[in-house]
């Protein structure tokens, strides 16, 4: 792991330790349960500070379980690492809309989207693991969500099944997880090439079946919290090598330090779009590690 951090231009003496410590906590505001202003008065105590990406996002200085919190058992807030919520943030989900999240528990995520869709709509939260969809529903419930309906189906079935059904797709996929080491050490317990490469594979079925169910003129946001390049920059260049029409756009966000994607990766050239894909680094950014990538479907 080390040695690829290395290739990817890493100064290991900062990216390891940073990488390792644990960022500020932050939670999200819930607006199907709670105002934003009497939430933040509420919560006054632990000096929230705003995330400029999002005004319903806050990083908290203080070393305290915010799941623990009162607020966050109403539903009032989410907590969750600020890096999670960019993804929503970039998918901009609007009420009225049908949205697919295909990978969606625990349901951060989905939560997030309902309430920027303001409980119209349809969203359809999916996720193929049966022991997951319970924090899942748990997670909607609490959150307040009434419009959504949970599936438990493989997501690379939605492009057969949906095809230009949605709005707006979100495939926040499962990755090598290389960005979550500070919350836990398991990622090393099945990190390696192999399971680089078989996760890859598993990415380029996903994103395709995203693409299909998606609407011309809608939009999808591919995202993972793994800094290898073949799942991220490699999943990309597959889906633009068979949808040459598929636009990845610039992503700008306020108070945010990105960097962009990878242009090649061990001798293997990227498609040039691949540029736009908002990379984090937790050398950089208070957060975990992250990489976001927005396509549109043209008419």
């Amino acid at each position: 792991m080390l040695e690829r951090f290395e290739e990817m231009g890493f100064d290991l003496s900062r990216f390891v330790p940073a990488l390792l410590r644990p960022p500020s906590q932050a939670f999200r505001i819930n607006t199907l349960k709670g105002d934003r202003e009497q939430v933040l008065e509420s919560l006054a105590h632990l000096e929230p500070e705003p995330c400029g990406w999002n005004s319903l996002v806050f990083r908290v200085k203080k070393r305290l379980k915010l799941g623990n919190l009162t607020e966050h058992f109403l539903g009032l807030i989410y907590a969750q690492d600020s890096s999670s919520t960019i993804p929503v943030t970039v998918l901009d989900p609007q009420p009225h809309e049908e949205i697919l999240d295909m990978s969606a528990a625990p349901g951060s995520k989905s939560t997030q989207i309902a309430a920027a869709m303001r409980n119209t709509g349809l969203l359809v939260a999916n996720d193929v693991s049966p022991k997951r969809i319970p924090s899942l529903t748990g997670n909607l419930d609490r959150s307040g969500v009434l419009n959504t309906v949970v599936t438990r189906l493989p997501g690379q079935a939605y492009g057969y099944i949906a095809t230009e059904r949605f709005d707006r797709v979100l495939l926040d996929a499962p990755c090598s997880s290389e960005g979550t080491l500070s919350r836990s050490f398991r990622t090393l317990e099945i990190w390696g090439e192999s399971a680089i490469k078989r996760l890859s594979a598993t990415q380029r079925n996903l994103i395709m079946s995203a693409y299909y169910s998606l609407k011309p003129g809608g939009v999808m946001v591919y995202s993972t919290c793994t800094f290898a390049p073949e799942e991220n920059e490699g999943t990309v260049s597959y889906l633009l090598k068979k949808f040459s029409e598929a636009i990845v756009e610039p992503i700008n966000l306020e108070g945010l330090n990105t960097q962009p994607g990878f242009s090649r990766w061990r001798g293997e050239e990227f498609n040039p779009a691949v540029k736009n894909i908002l990379r984090l680094f937790p050398h950089q950014h208070d957060g975990e590690g992250f990489c976001v990538a927005r396509i549109s479907k043209p008419n």
